[in-house]
């Protein structure tokens, strides 16, 4: 799954972790990308870890990319921070972020990277957030990803909100090595924002050649269009070797 949680506010204005949390419990997932990620970040989400909140809850493991990394606003807290993560139902072997291009003031993003081994497969699991409002970087942004992703030599999955369609040359540079698991099995638009009434498709499951995509499918699910702005998506996977993909 792919998820931009929104720091898990809602359609409604609610922050509400227990319901991001249901709508991944429902999907019954191996791994999980989750954009948009507060941890001990501020005011806005009461100053949780909520990747560390969800991987109780799930009893999943859980690595976070730090793309912003602040001073505590008191020196006995932990520092604020806010990205992505990782969640996976099996072990995480090693993990990095790295941080991408960023022009002018804009936010800053990163690629975090978990190698997991799912059922004795090992496979080079990416997440990414691109930025919003600015299409050169998120080119910039692409290419990025392209070289440090380079020629694997384990399968690849990338989840990512693009915040871009299908069409345009920051999405183009990622599928001319990789392969865009919707353009390979979806069935429809796969429009996934906004939640309320999804009219783009900008989030984004797409992996290396040797994988094999079963399904994939917008989840739509009344409490997945409430839980955040973005809806997930959800991919099963074949894994090189497997007779059952990434998800159980």
């Amino acid at each position: 799954m792919t998820f931009n949680i929104h720091q898990a506010a809602g359609t409604d204005g609610m922050v509400d972790l227990a319901r991001v949390a249901q709508v991944i419990r429902d999907s019954d997932l191996d791994v999980v990308g989750l954009q948009e990620v507060d941890r001990h970040f501020g005011e806005r989400t009461n100053f949780v870890d909520q990747a560390a909140w969800l991987a109780r809850e799930l009893n999943m493991h859980v690595v976070c990319g730090a793309d912003l990394n602040l001073d505590p606003l008191s020196p006995d807290q932990p520092r604020r921070q806010y990205g992505t993560a990782i969640l996976s139902d099996h072990p995480i072997l090693n993990w990095d972020n790295t941080l991408l291009p960023r022009f002018g003031n804009h936010e800053q993003r990163g690629l975090l990277r978990a190698r997991v081994n799912v059922r004795g497969v090992p496979v080079q699991v990416y997440n990414s957030h691109r930025q919003h409002n600015d299409a050169a970087e998120r080119v910039a942004q692409a290419q990025a990803i392209a070289q440090l992703i380079g020629v694997p030599d384990e399968s690849v999955v990338l989840l990512e909100d693009l915040n871009a369609t299908p069409e345009t040359p920051e999405i183009r540079t990622l599928v001319d090595n990789l392969v865009d698991a919707w353009e390979a099995a979806g069935v429809g638009a796969g429009h996934t924002h906004p939640a309320e009434n999804p009219t783009h498709r900008i989030d984004y499951v797409i992996q290396s050649g040797d994988v094999v995509v079963r399904t994939i499918a917008v989840v739509t699910s009344p409490l997945a269009s409430a839980a955040s702005d973005h809806l997930p998506v959800v991919a099963d996977l074949a894994l090189p070797g497997q007779k059952v993909g990434l998800s159980r």
